[in-house]
């Protein structure tokens, strides 16, 4: 009896109960979950759409049935779950339940929106959507693995041939494209490399081959044709624009119905919970 005393499992239990046992009282409608499901026809046309979403096709009737039946043992152990509070606490959860409400803000967002408010949204952030330059060039490449000490020679050999005829040499087999047509520089550094894209915004329009390196290797590049940058009209950014101004609508809906919520809270912050705040033990 004594060792049985003793044992920490025992110990384990008994607080268990008499949290339990506290927490009945206090709560004596939390452990009586509601007893009514009611399965109407938008929740059997709800489960049913959800099942030909899937499946692409329309449930058997026992298929339905078994959907029926397991939504109704989900929303039993749900409503348990719930009237134990198992919901309290769980960070999934209260990120989903903010999530909801997030999402009901939303929708009551007006999501019709005038050219005239599009364009005075542009006005105001021309930076955002400035269209950049745009480049065209050729690009011959070739790896130093293969060439060694021999590239020199090679990179010599193969611009004299290109300055006479630009698809003289093809250059070692790459999965970079050969030619590049009217692409922003940052999808060109994308692809290439910052220092290739450097080099490459630095060059004039020409039609001899100039060499720049990158982080594959060596290239030969002509650059044809460069589209300077220059602010964007509504008809090049239309949909961005658009995109822009419903999310800083629902921004300030969101900030709005923080503000109503904070009329009707009180935040209290403990002294021992700044001390930990600060660092403080």
């Amino acid at each position: 009896m004594r060792r049985l005393i003793r044992e920490p499992l025992l110990h384990f239990f008994l607080v268990g109960a008499l949290l339990f046992a506290g927490f009945s009282a206090l709560n004596r409608d939390a452990l009586q979950a509601p007893t009514d499901i009611v399965v109407d026809n938008e929740r059997v046309l709800g489960l049913r759409a959800q099942f030909e979403r899937a499946w692409q096709r329309p449930p058997t009737p026992a298929e339905l049935d078994g959907l029926v039946d397991n939504w109704v043992r989900e929303e039993m152990l749900y409503r348990e779950g719930v009237a134990l509070g198992f919901e309290l606490d769980d960070p999934v959860i209260r990120r989903r339940v903010v999530q909801k409400v997030s999402f009901l803000t939303e929708a009551l967002v007006d999501d019709t929106v005038s050219d005239s408010e599009l364009d005075a949204w542009l006005a105001r952030h021309p930076d955002d959507y400035r269209i950049e330059p745009q480049f065209t060039f050729r690009q011959v490449y070739f790896d130093p693995r293969r060439h060694g000490d021999g590239l020199a020679a090679v990179v010599d050999t193969a611009e004299r041939a290109l300055h006479v005829d630009a698809g003289a040499v093809p250059g070692d087999a790459t999965l970079l494209p050969g030619r590049v047509e009217r692409r922003p520089l940052r999808d060109v550094e994308r692809t290439f490399g910052s220092e290739f894209a450097s080099r490459l915004a630095e060059l004039p329009v020409a039609s001899e081959f100039v060499r720049i390196r990158s982080g594959f290797g060596l290239h030969l590049v002509r650059l044809e044709s460069r589209i300077d940058g220059r602010p964007a009209a509504l008809d090049d950014v239309r949909q961005a624009v658009l995109r822009d101004v419903l999310d800083d609508r629902r921004r300030q809906a969101d900030e709005a119905l923080l503000e109503s919520l904070r009329e009707r809270y009180r935040v209290v912050t403990t002294d021992d919970a700044m001390s930990v705040a600060a660092g403080e033990r």
